[in-house]
């Protein structure tokens, strides 16, 4: 495992494979980027046992961490908007709020039509989400957006195939990618603002959290 972030010329060491992006597992010289769990698995040779939940469980579950995002985001002051989420990372809380919520708007322009790039939720928000009220506001917009596609969808099963830069993939692989990205930002958000000396509103708890495929770390 190289740590690209901490380790120096650990992305050099991937560069010469052709890896333009992480996360990714190598084996000697052949490599796959791993969004999904399922294709690490197929590429190592080993079976995937890990239970997923169904997609109506994931929905549910990430209306609720939404609603938590939406609570612990206007916590934050207005004087720390441009602080460092975490010290050795060039982040800082606005463009980090607002990515939390524009995973979830990625997931959904991508069942649409689009392609899922990593452009498409990149960290800067546009100029009117300048305030963690404003933030808010677009978060909510997101969430009932969200909650539409589900009341509205023919496709429960999420077996839609959706375009994505790591290959075709299932949409219930994509939601559920989407759902444990934005929980485990949401988890780092309460952290943040325990530092400020803020308890955070209602964080999500560890029962919202279960069944999805969360590192172990915080920051990892």
């Amino acid at each position: 495992m190289v740590d690209v972030l901490n380790t120096p010329g650990g992305m050099d060491q991937l560069l010469k494979l052709g890896v333009r992006k992480v996360p990714c597992v190598v084996v000697g010289e052949r490599y796959t980027f791993a969004q999904n769990l399922k294709d690490v698995a197929a590429f190592l040779g080993i079976p995937f046992e890990r239970a997923v939940l169904p997609p109506d469980r994931l929905v549910a579950k990430y209306l609720d961490i939404l609603a938590a995002a939406q609570r612990m985001v206007r916590q934050i002051p207005a004087d720390k908007m441009d602080e460092r989420v975490i010290p050795n990372r060039p982040r800082t809380l606005r463009p980090f709020a607002y990515h939390l919520f524009r995973i979830t708007e990625s997931f959904l322009v991508t069942y649409e039509g689009a392609e899922y790039t990593e452009a498409m939720h990149a960290d800067e928000p546009p100029e009117a989400l300048g305030s963690a009220a404003e933030i808010v506001a677009y978060g909510v917009e997101v969430r009932d957006r969200l909650a539409r596609w589900w009341d509205t969808t023919t496709d429960k099963a999420c077996t839609k195939s959706l375009r994505t830069y790591y290959g075709m993939q299932a949409a219930h692989d994509v939601l559920e990618r989407c759902t444990w990205h934005s929980a485990q930002h949401c988890r780092q958000l309460a952290v943040v603002l325990d530092r400020f000396g803020i308890e955070a509103d209602g964080p999500p708890t560890p029962e919202l959290l279960a069944g999805l495929p969360l590192p172990e770390g915080l920051w990892e």
